[in-house]
């Protein structure tokens, strides 16, 4: 990945937060974010819903956007972007499911 794209979940399986990621613009002035959702199943179809979770202090998130997606044996993908300047950011994955459903979200600056 480059300098500028950042891994927030990586073929997660199961539901649950993923770690946070400190804003790398925070101090900035407002640049826009672009947040990627992925994931397939490897047989039949699946659904997977990833929340996009924020926080000024990493202890209380609200969900910024959530983003579903509806799961094949190829990938898919959905997206949206924001400039808003929250501190902290991480991914949770609320629903998952499908036979090997796997989800990734990237965000990029």
């Amino acid at each position: 990945m480059s300098d500028n794209t950042y891994i927030m979940l990586k073929s997660v399986t199961a539901t649950g937060a993923g770690a946070s990621v400190q804003n790398p613009t925070y101090s900035s002035p407002v640049v826009a974010k672009t947040f990627q959702a992925s994931g397939a199943v490897s047989a039949s179809t699946g659904a997977a819903t990833i929340a996009v979770e924020v926080s000024n202090d990493n202890s209380n998130w609200l969900t910024l956007a959530t983003i579903s997606l509806t799961l094949g044996t190829s990938s898919t993908s959905d997206g949206f972007a924001s400039v808003a300047p929250w501190a902290y950011m991480r991914g949770n994955v609320t629903a998952i499911s499908g036979t090997n459903a796997a989800v990734s979200l990237t965000m990029a600056i």
